[in-house]
């Protein structure tokens, strides 16, 4: 079958089906186990920022963690509408 994408923000596209975890980092931030989670997956070099500084949610794939600035609501949509279709 063809894979289905879900638009994360900027010019990044993920197989919908590779996407872990869509978090609300708004929500989430002030959690010591998000910074922490944030702070290793840095270390390692799987953060990748999709927009400057600001971003609402973070989202987890096989590979990388994106931190976009979509709300994790409109992304969840995408991929709920996404998987949906399959």
């Amino acid at each position: 079958g063809k894979a289905m994408f879900t638009h994360l923000g900027g010019n990044t596209l993920v197989p919908s089906n590779r996407i872990v975890a869509i978090i609300n980092a708004e929500n989430s931030l002030g959690a010591h186990s998000t910074k922490e989670f944030l702070k290793t997956a840095q270390a390692k070099g799987l953060v990748e920022r999709l927009n400057g500084e600001d971003f609402k949610a973070i989202i987890v794939s096989d590979e990388a963690v994106y931190l976009s600035p979509i709300s994790a609501m409109t992304l969840k949509k995408r991929a709920e509408s996404i998987i949906k279709k399959l």
